[in-house]
């Protein structure tokens, strides 16, 4: 099995995808060992204490990123982490911590990439910005993470259309059901899949 860990900093939407898919058994060969927030109190913490998935809180507030990073890789290293899930984790990693785990850190990103990502587009932002825009069909992109914001590899894209009456607040709720909590736990699954394969190949 490979043992994943999910960083959050608010509610876990996501997490909770994860936590349901793997009850089904859908995350096959990936385990959900280890939550850890950025923020004490989030309700990710009670979800995953539900889950009986060990949790953690590490708090970014007073650290620079190379001291959170730090921290957070001896906290992976501890626990015998192999993939990291990004799931609404609203801080950036360093490019060293993103490099040592190459491949190996995936994202959810509720738009089609490249359009309304990068810098600044998070949450809400996202889905304003496309609404602005007057486009027609947004998504969700699970990705790799590299040290571009929103910029690795994409794993998996699914499209979600814009209706007439849309707020950010209805498409982001939309966009989180039809494509941000199907892709996640799929995208997930194939890569615990390719890493235990590379593992085997290098035995």
């Amino acid at each position: 099995m490979t043992k994943v860990a999910v960083l959050v900093s608010g509610g876990g939407t996501n997490l909770q995808a994860l936590i349901d898919a793997e009850k089904a058994g859908g995350l096959v060969p990936g385990k959900l060992s280890l939550v850890v927030s950025n923020k004490p109190g989030v309700r990710a913490l009670e979800r995953a204490e539900k889950a009986g998935i060990p949790s953690v809180v590490l708090e970014s507030a007073g650290l620079s990123r190379d001291e959170f990073d730090g921290e957070l890789d001896a906290l992976l290293e501890k626990n015998g982490i192999e993939i990291i899930v990004l799931a609404g984790f609203l801080r950036v990693l360093g490019s060293e911590f993103v490099k040592k785990y190459d491949k190996r850190i995936i994202n959810v990103h509720p738009s089609l990439i490249p359009s309304f990502c990068g810098d600044g587009f998070y949450g809400l932002k996202v889905h304003q910005a496309a609404l602005d825009r007057g486009v027609k069909v947004t998504g969700a992109t699970v990705h790799f993470v590299n040290e571009i914001t929103d910029g690795g590899e994409i794993i998996l894209q699914k499209a979600v259309a814009i209706r007439k009456n849309d707020t950010a607040e209805t498409l982001q709720r939309r966009v989180m059901e039809q494509a941000e909590w199907k892709l996640l736990p799929k995208a997930l699954a194939a890569v615990c899949r390719n890493f235990e394969s590379e593992k085997r190949s290098n035995a």
